[in-house]
């Protein structure tokens, strides 16, 4: 079974990433860190059991020997939201039965998180992202339970896709989230949060 887990804005730089989602949440963000086997860096925010990520190509960091995850290599444009990320218990299983292309199992850490992710050969996530990144946590440590509360809660995840029907079926029995929304149509993600200010979205 699958959980919702996350979800990633990708940013031409990480300060672009983060000013981005507060100005748009109205919340500050918190945590993060750096993620040396990926070169890239990140900010964090909890929506409730679930957080958003800002990540970005981290210039400080020696360019990693892999693609970098999220399609990082070849992202270009304003900051949005381009992936989102279910957690399991089982990663090798959950990757067997996961479209193409969906990667491998790489063992990561970042400080004292430490996990299994599925990261594609080439960066690119199925269904041209719309299919989730899958990780399996290691141990209890999780960002949504250790950041600090910012009064969000993330109300809907809406992806629409081309092949709406596919993706569902690529889903279907393994995750059951009511937040989660597949819809024909134009690729595209939208996450819908209630604030302190009132309904707010990032897309």
């Amino acid at each position: 079974m699958l959980v919702l887990d996350h979800l990633t804005v990708s940013a031409a730089t990480l300060s672009e990433g983060v000013a981005w989602v507060e100005a748009a949440l109205g919340v500050s963000m918190a945590g993060g860190g750096q993620h040396a086997q990926m070169g890239t860096h990140n900010r964090l925010l909890s929506v409730g059991d679930v957080y958003v990520e800002v990540i970005a190509i981290d210039p400080s960091a020696k360019d990693p020997e892999v693609q970098r995850w999220f399609d990082l290599n070849r992202f270009n444009g304003h900051a949005r939201l381009t992936n989102w990320v279910a957690r399991c218990d089982d990663l090798a299983a959950e990757v067997a039965c996961s479209p193409a292309g969906v990667g491998v199992p790489v063992a990561l850490q970042r400080g004292d998180y430490r996990w299994l992710m599925a990261v594609p050969a080439d960066g690119r996530l199925p269904f041209g992202g719309a299919f989730p990144a899958l990780i399996e946590w290691q141990g209890k440590l999780h960002p949504a339970r250790t950041l600090p509360d910012a009064g969000v809660r993330l109300e809907a995840l809406e992806i629409s896709h081309p092949e709406a029907d596919v993706l569902r079926v690529a889903l279907n029995g393994r995750l059951a989230d009511r937040r989660l929304v597949i819809s024909q149509g134009p690729l595209a993600l939208r996450a819908r949060f209630a604030t302190p200010y009132g309904e707010r979205h990032l897309a």
